[in-house]
């Protein structure tokens, strides 16, 4: 599988990841280059627009990104990360996908897609990783 022998194993090691854990995001799915996470949109997520903070969308993503590089790369941490925010949501659910684009011996390079329930595409973010 990866670094980590199955699911429950990253969910485990990413009991740690308080703030991510804490703002109620969760590990869906992992695979040798990817990773799955969500979360439910709560009154705590929305800016002053109604619509859901920047700061949500990046950690979502960056919660997908540590658990798709730790299960290539375990211990990794990031040392380059881009988002672009494309559509606001309001209510639901958020999903992250996580997938490696170029990985080697000490980084990794990934792109992670975060939508909507509906599949609207809302934010685009892009990381390297070095292991440690």
């Amino acid at each position: 599988m990866g670094s980590f022998k199955d699911i429950q194993e990253a969910r485990d090691f990413f009991t740690n990841d308080r703030f991510a854990t804490e703002n109620g995001m969760l590990i869906d799915s992992i695979g040798e280059d990817f990773a799955i996470c969500s979360m439910e949109i709560s009154a705590s997520h929305l800016n002053a627009a109604g619509t859901v903070m920047g700061g949500v969308y990046f950690t979502l993503a960056d919660f997908a990104f540590a658990v798709c590089t730790n299960n290539i790369h375990k211990i990794s941490v990031a040392i380059d990360s881009n988002i672009t925010f494309l559509n606001a949501a309001k209510e639901g659910k958020l999903f992250a996908r996580a997938e490696v684009l170029k990985t080697g011996k000490r980084t990794t390079y990934c792109k992670v897609d975060v939508t909507d329930e509906s599949g609207k595409l809302c934010a685009v973010f892009t990381g390297t990783v070095a292991k440690l």
